[in-house]
């Protein structure tokens, strides 16, 4: 490897880096960035692009072509339909007595039973002569959300659902948007409307957008404005769905069609309730009725046809119901006697479980087909090839905001005159509001352009854990500061991923506008790497990475976008990460735990962990794993890495690549790793 000859001297002034302003601003350095993130979060905005159909699906996870079979019926009005592959629905089936005008289905909240609504609202509609399927979607009790026997959680069935099928390119909504929609038979030759109340409301809306076959459809208790999604339940989390998928421009996908809009009050819910047995459920998350006025205003937006509003104190009201039915009258429904299927829940929650395990085991072929454009008969080759991939997980995995684009302006501050180095904060403006916070490790008696390592701290940590020579957290051994001993300026950065819940909702933000807390974290590396590189005792191209845990999950994807980056050190985070975040297999998947943040939308399509390594590639990639760390299983880990070993030996490059096992837990060993970075960054 070539070097740059000594050019400079290295002096640096007592207080500041040169060519930098004093740094005045005291605080904690993770509230200067979460509040910072927020604060662009909260104003933020993009321009509408019309809706489709195809872009709809897609972020529902409501892809799959639907597998109509004939329904079968169980007895009693109970009725079993193929949906997908290893996926079915259930529900109750109500028949007029005479010839059918419409085929209704018909969708509760997520709270009331089929049976509950058949015995009312579904009656009537069929004394009214429509046959109507009333569908089992999940409900928000908790009771089957964890490991019968090992970890349970108070997460609503909805949200645990969701947690496993979010990774996978799917969705609650979705998954019921198509049970709905292969409800209706094949060969039907009368009318099709769907109508659904709360959650039902969203399934049926969605539905008939997704479906123009539906000749009618009514929304109640559910249309509404849609600008802060963040705060209603986590399984209502859908990635990309504003500005083109709010509510009104579903709508516009549905009309001239006839679209009923009953402006009556919607579910009203409270985030769930911990136990001392049960934890793991998102602690925010609420429901509250929009107003008549709410509804109304959301209707102005749509610019042409305008649906039918309905303003009523209670959902199915009596005008709701005959302008479903386009009649002016409803009869007077029979009594209805229906036992209650105890059983059928279950069956449901189970099945979607399963469904879940097979595109799990589907996914590593998904993921073949999709990388196989990028062109392996070189390095070169798969360099120019692989563009195309990087800007595609940025865009669509990750999420990709304009580059930074505001100046620098560099402020530093002494906080360390160590023998052997230098320290100082240092604060960047990447965005307007979003500043990037770190130490920088500068060592003492060099001369020239020395290599860097950015070394990134875990899950709820400061740069002072790593950074700070007189002490910090013993799992990161002081790492920063030992590489600085060794020759290395270091820089440490304060990530977003501190302050607890604070920072989980950059993500809940984040989300509805196809962006997440690591869109800001690629700016911020952006602007670091850029400032980071032009200082005169730097060497641009010998800047690596090393992080540990959530530094690792950042190892993982930021040098996978940023190329500037020479190498990257995953340290007590690579693993087989589909597995990790979208499985029940193990008692450390993140389906089970509180960081509901992690999900990240169509994962296991797009790139697991060797995937991104290969975006690493060539530069050297390694991996640092303790046998005794509880974020995962050797097996997990090394199955995962067997892959990216052999892409680099099948490349020519395997001495680019490596793993170090050590004895010991979720830490920073720093033995291997030390000698990769001397090795790759110093030519040692």
């Amino acid at each position: 490897m070539r070097f740059w000859p000594a050019l400079l001297p290295l002096a640096l002034c007592a207080q500041t880096v040169p060519g930098t302003q004093p740094l005045e601003w005291k605080g904690d350095s993770a509230d200067l960035v979460v509040t910072g993130i927020h604060r662009f979060l909260d104003s933020y905005q993009r321009p509408a692009s019309a809706p489709t159909r195809e872009r709809l699906a897609y972020i529902l996870g409501a892809t799959e072509p639907l597998q109509r079979r004939p329904m079968e019926r169980l007895g009693n009005h109970r009725v079993r339909w193929q949906v997908l592959e290893s996926l079915y629905g259930e529900g109750i089936l109500l028949e007029p007595k005479g010839a059918p005008k419409q085929f209704i289905v018909a969708i509760p909240d997520a709270d009331e039973t089929p049976e509950s609504f058949a015995r009312g609202v579904g009656s009537t509609l069929a004394a009214a002569g429509a046959t109507v399927l009333i569908p089992q979607i999940m409900d928000r009790r908790d009771t089957y959300s964890g490991i019968p026997g090992g970890r349970m959680t108070n997460m609503p069935h909805r949200e645990f659902l969701w947690r496993q099928l979010y990774p996978l390119g799917r969705h609650i909504i979705g998954l019921e948007v198509q049970k709905a929609l292969a409800a209706f038979p094949s060969d039907l030759k009368i009318p099709k409307a769907i109508a659904g109340y709360g959650e039902g409301g969203l399934i049926a809306l969605h539905a008939a957008a997704l479906d123009p076959s539906i000749t009618t459809a009514l929304i109640s208790g559910y249309f509404g404005p849609r600008g802060e999604l963040w705060k209603e339940p986590v399984y209502r989390d859908v990635w990309g769905l504003l500005p083109d998928f709010r509510d009104s421009a579903v709508a516009q996908l549905i009309l001239p069609r006839k679209l009923i809009i009953e402006a009556a009050p919607g579910p009203r819910l409270s985030p769930p309730p911990e136990a001392k047995d049960r934890r793991g459920a998102a602690p925010h998350g609420s429901l509250e009725p929009f107003t008549q006025q709410q509804v109304a205003a959301e209707i102005q937006l749509i610019p042409n046809a305008k649906p039918s509003l309905i303003p009523s104190n209670t959902p199915w009201s009596k005008p709701a119901l005959q302008a479903l039915l386009n009649t002016t009258s409803l009869p007077t429904p029979p009594q209805l006697t229906l036992s209650p299927d105890t059983a059928r829940f279950e069956r449901q929650f189970r099945n979607i479980i399963d469904y879940a395990r097979r595109i799990i085991r589907e996914s590593p072929k998904v993921r073949t087909d999709f990388w196989a454009k990028a062109d392996r008969t070189s390095v070169a080759a798969w360099t120019a090839s692989t563009t195309q991939y990087r800007d595609h997980i940025w865009r669509d995995l990750i999420g990709r905001l304009p580059d930074p684009n505001v100046p620098p302006n560099a402020r530093t501050r002494l906080l360390y005159d160590e023998p052997k180095f230098r320290g100082y904060e240092v604060v960047l403006d990447v965005w307007n509001n979003v500043p990037a916070y770190g130490i920088l490790l500068v060592p003492k008696d060099a001369s020239g352009k020395l290599p860097a390592v950015v070394c990134q701290h875990g899950l709820e940590g400061r740069p002072t854990d790593i950074a700070n020579p007189h002490g910090g957290n013993p799992i990161y051994k002081q790492f920063a500061v030992r590489l600085a001993e060794q020759g290395f300026v270091t820089f440490s950065p304060q990530n977003s991923y501190t302050l607890g819940d604070r920072f989980r909702q950059i993500n809940r933000k984040a989300h509805p506008w196809a962006l997440s807390q690591f869109s800001f974290i690629a700016g911020q590396h952006q602007r670091i790497l850029e400032w980071l590189g032009a200082q005169p005792f730097v060497d641009a191209r010998r800047i690596g990475f090393y992080g540990l845990s959530y530094g690792g999950f950042t190892a993982q994807r930021i040098p996978a976008l940023l190329t500037n980056y020479a190498l990257s050190v995953n340290s007590g985070n690579f693993n087989e990460w589909v597995w990790k975040v979208a499985s029940l297999d193990a008692p450390f998947v993140y389906p089970l735990t509180g960081e509901y943040d992690i999900p990240e939308f169509n994962l296991a399509h797009l790139a697991n962990y060797a995937e991104l390594a290969t975006l690493i590639f060539p530069r050297p990639f390694m991996v640092e794993r303790g046998h005794k760390d509880g974020v995962g299983w050797d097996e997990w880990v090394a199955f995962e890495y067997a892959k990216v070993y052999r892409f680099y030996s099948q490349m020519g490059l395997k001495d680019r690549t490596t793993i170090e096992y050590f004895d010991g837990p979720h830490e920073i060993h720093g033995v291997g790793t030390y000698e990769f970075l001397r090795r790759h960054l110093m030519g040692q």
